[in-house]
C-alpha cells in the first residue's frame, strides 16, 4: 500500500476512534443527567413525605375537643317521662322569653305523678314544668315552650328587678292577688319551673336527685341554645321571687350557690 493509502486508512481509523470517544462521552453525559434528575425527584419526594409526616404529627398532637351533646342526647340520658294537661299550660313562651330557671321544693314526699294529679285536680291551675323525685326520676308536666304557673305573685317591684314584663302572653287563669306587697306576676312568662320532691328541715337531698337536676339543667340549656338563645338562664329559687316562701330549703343553700356559679350541685374543682 502506498504511503498516501496508508495515511488515508490511519486518518479514517483516527476519525473513527475520535467519533467513538465523542459518542461515549455524550452517552455518559446523558446517563449522568438522568441520574441527577432521578436523584432530585427522589429528594423532592422524600422532602414532601417528610413534610406530610411532620404535618400529620403536628395535627395528631393537637387536642381534640369533643362536640357538646345535643339536647336530644341529654334528654335521652335522663329518667324522664311526660304527662301534659292542657289546662296547666297558660300561653306561649318561645326562647326569646326564657330568662330564668326557678327551683322549688314540693314540701311533700309524693311521687311526681301523684303531685301532678293533685295539681290537676285542685282547680288552682298551678304546675311546674318538671318534678324531680328523690330517686332521680323526672316528670315533665308542661312543655318548655309553654307558660306554667309555678312562681305566682312576687314582691312588688320584682318585675322591674328581674327584667320581666307582664306582656299579655300569660292568660293568668287561676291567679289571685296576695296583697299590696306582692303584686308582680311577670316571672311565670319568662321562666322554667322545677320542683324537687323535698320537705324542708327533714334531711338532705339525695345524690340521685341532685345528679338528675344537674342533667335536667344541662338539657334545658341545650334546648334553648338550639332554639337560638345566646345566654344561659339565670338560676334562682322561689323565695328570691317572693319573700316568705320556704323553698328552696336551708339544706339546699350550698347547692344553690354551686348551681348559680357553675350549674352543678358539686363544689367547683380548684387548683
Amino acid at each position: 500500500m502506498s504511503n498516501s493509502g496508508l495515511e488515508l486508512v490511519c486518518s479514517r481509523r483516527a476519525f473513527g476512534a475520535i467519533a467513538l470517544l465523542v459518542a461515549s462521552g455524550l452517552t455518559a453525559c446523558a446517563s449522568s443527567g438522568t441520574d441527577e434528575h432521578e436523584d432530585a425527584s427522589v429528594s423532592a419526594s422524600t422532602s414532601a413525605t417528610d413534610d406530610t409526616s411532620s404535618s400529620e404529627d403536628a395535627s395528631s398532637s393537637e387536642p381534640v375537643v369533643p362536640a357538646s351533646p345535643t339536647a336530644a342526647e341529654l334528654r335521652a340520658g335522663l329518667d324522664l317521662a311526660e304527662t301534659y294537661y292542657p289546662d296547666l299550660q297558660h300561653g306561649d313562651k318561645g326562647f326569646a322569653y326564657q330568662s330564668y330557671i326557678v327551683l322549688h321544693d314540693t314540701e311533700g314526699d309524693s311521687t311526681p305523678e301523684n303531685t301532678l294529679d293533685w295539681w290537676e285536680g285542685n282547680g288552682n291551675f298551678v304546675a311546674a314544668h318538671f318534678i324531680v323525685a328523690r330517686d332521680g326520676h323526672i316528670l315533665q308536666c308542661v312543655p318548655l315552650d309553654r307558660i306554667a304557673h309555678h312562681a305566682g305573685h312576687g314582691d312588688t317591684g320584682n318585675n322591674e328587678k328581674y327584667g320581666v314584663v307582664e306582656d299579655g302572653r300569660d292568660d293568668m287563669i287561676g291567679s289571685s292577688p296576695i296583697g299590696e306587697w306582692a303584686q308582680d306576676y311577670g316571672m311565670n312568662a319568662w321562666s322554667v319551673g322545677i320542683e324537687m320532691t323535698h320537705v324542708g328541715g327533714t334531711e338532705d337531698y339525695p345524690e340521685e336527685q341532685l345528679t338528675a337536676l344537674d342533667g335536667l339543667i344541662a338539657y334545658i340549656d341545650a334546648y334553648f341554645a338550639e332554639e337560638g338563645k345566646q345566654d344561659e338562664s339565670v338560676i334562682i329559687d322561689h323565695k328570691a321571687w317572693r319573700t316568705g316562701n320556704s323553698d328552696t330549703s336551708a339544706e339546699f343553700a350550698e347547692y344553690l350557690a354551686n348551681y348559680q356559679d357553675h350549674r352543678s350541685h358539686l363544689a367547683a374543682v380548684t387548683g
